[in-house]
């Protein structure tokens, strides 16, 4: 039974970003400045062996959301026209329309997926289809527990820029595959106002395949949220089965299942109201960890992922006590971490529903028992480890 959950999980999970770097001492008055005042900064000269490529949506896309919901999540398909084998060794996300952007993630698309994908995008008018809950596309089904990886290739959410892998590592692009640029446009901020066009990119750091370069991996490693209201809120969506319902009436069932297998793997089935979740992840082969991230929205207060939490080896591989939406990346360790099989990973996150009302984006949403969801108004809690074997 919680293998039948964990399959449904893997797909909603690689709906989520990467994230925290640097933390912040005070709540951020305007969670979304970041959005405003983004420009992309000149990328870093190639290293040897390296080119670039820049990639970006055929045309614009003017984003709707459904469901009574403020925010879509679109897949588009793209084609970096790979002849040879290849690694990706740096990004930088060029975002058009940064005001909508919420966040992105670029899938990689292996050539026996290709025929699929092509499919999807020619069905939805070849302007990208919707994706809550994951691409649709067999590539995108992640690893969790150390054993299985994500197809994730690059990330941005606010406050990220140029990320430049380093030690030697890449992520394997063999030839012809195809690249699936997801996009969360968060459209809270219109008020159901037109929101405009985005045709946003990327700029891929491109190495030869005879390089010599390690394979990337990416684990993610989920927990539960279950956040009642606040003490001074009330309402109907106040009862945790009517946001749960809710969740599911904007997003699908899936979001249900997600919600539901989350407790059951990490909490036996049985929901644990409170502010502070965590989840405990087994290790499934050997590996070295070279960078870490979290994952929260705007309620989030804190996030951190332990190595062997509580005992004589335990070892924090990122720790964020003041979580800032708007200042997010991931960050790589100061040496690679070698984790062994049957080793614990934890992730923990705090999230405040006090913060509801201090938030702009926030303060016109009416007040609810907040559990995983891929709204900006929802939250998640997620650990995102990069590692190779």
């Amino acid at each position: 039974m919680k293998r039948a959950w964990v399959l449904l999980l893997i797909g909603a999970l690689a709906a989520c970003t990467t994230t925290p770097t640097t933390p912040v001492s005070e709540v951020n008055a305007d969670p979304h400045a970041a959005h405003r005042t983004f420009s992309a900064a000149p990328p870093a000269p190639l290293r040897e062996g390296e080119r670039f490529l820049e990639l970006s949506m055929a045309r614009p896309f003017t984003p709707t959301a459904s469901g009574g919901g403020n925010d879509e999540y679109r897949c588009f398909l793209v084609d970096p026209q790979l002849t040879e084998r290849t690694f990706i060794t740096g990004s930088q996300f060029l975002p058009q329309n940064a005001d909508l952007v919420h966040h992105a993630i670029f899938f990689r698309v292996k050539p026996t997926d290709v025929p699929k994908a092509t499919k999807m995008d020619a069905d939805a008018g070849g302007d990208g289809w919707t994706c809550f809950g994951g691409t649709g596309v067999g590539s995108d089904l992640g690893g969790r527990a150390g054993g299985g990886a994500a197809a994730w290739i690059a990330a941005w959410a606010p406050g990220g820029d140029e990320v430049i892998l380093g030690s030697k590592t890449g992520y394997e692009m063999e030839p012809g595959s195809r690249i699936i640029m997801q996009i969360h446009y968060n459209l809270l901020a219109a008020k159901g106002k037109p929101v405009g066009e985005d045709k946003s990119g990327i700029r891929l750091r491109l190495m030869e395949g005879k390089a010599g370069l390690k394979p990337l991996q990416t684990t993610l490693l989920p927990a539960p949220v279950e956040l009642p209201c606040a003490a001074d809120e009330s309402g109907p969506l106040c009862e945790r089965k009517l946001a749960v319902i809710n969740v599911q009436e904007r997003f699908g069932n899936q979001a249900g299942f997600t919600v539901a297998g989350l407790n059951l793997l990490c909490n036996n089935g049985n929901p644990a109201p409170g502010p502070t979740q965590k989840c405990d992840t087994k290790v499934r082969e050997p590996g070295m960890v070279y960078a870490v991230a979290g994952h929260m929205h705007l309620l989030g207060r804190s996030i951190k992922v332990e190595l062997n939490p509580g005992t004589p080896q335990a070892k924090v591989l990122l720790d964020v006590p003041s979580y800032n939406f708007d200042d997010q990346g991931a960050r790589a360790l100061p040496e690679p971490v070698k984790v062994n099989r049957g080793d614990t990973l934890r992730v923990t996150c705090t999230h405040d529903a006090g913060l509801r009302k201090m938030l702009p984006a926030l303060k016109d949403v009416a007040p609810r028992y907040v559990v995983w969801g891929e709204g900006t108004s929802d939250e998640m809690c997620l650990g995102i480890v990069t590692w190779t074997k």
